[in-house]
């Protein structure tokens, strides 16, 4: 970073020991070391919050991306349904049986007869005739 080769760093241990003398020297080489590993952790804990906020971003994008895929999915399915609903109306329309031809009335002879069978009471119920289902 500085680009202090061992040369220079001999320079200036000999300047700090002219400067700050040889009783002070241990005391302020510790403080310095203590300063100096402060400061490296707080470079690691801004380097840190830098790197999270980054792959916070890469997450919002993502997320903004798997929103639009959702919402274009989400438009594409409506957009079928609806297509599909027209062409299910437009069917119901055309087997509509108030404009399709009522199917053909049961002969006389196939009709359910409502009179009671011989035999049988008048005040006695009667079995329910099963229900006749058309066709759709």
């Amino acid at each position: 970073m500085f680009d202090v080769g061992f040369s220079e760093l001999m320079v200036i241990a000999v300047v700090a020991l002219i400067v700050i003398g040889p009783e002070r020297l241990p005391r302020v080489a510790r403080t310095l070391g203590h300063l100096f590993g402060r400061l490296q952790r707080y470079v690691n804990d801004v380097k840190a919050d830098i790197n999270r906020e980054i792959e916070l971003e890469e997450l919002r994008k993502f997320r903004s991306t798997v929103e639009d895929a959702a919402r274009g999915f989400e438009s594409t399915v409506q957009s079928e349904m609806t297509k599909t609903e027209g062409e299910l109306n437009s069917l119901a329309q055309i087997e509509d049986p108030a404009t399709a031809p009522s199917p053909a009335a049961p002969p006389a002879a196939l009709a359910p007869d409502s009179s009671p069978p011989p035999g049988e009471a008048a005040g006695e119920p009667q079995g329910v005739a099963p229900s006749q289902k058309t066709p759709a």
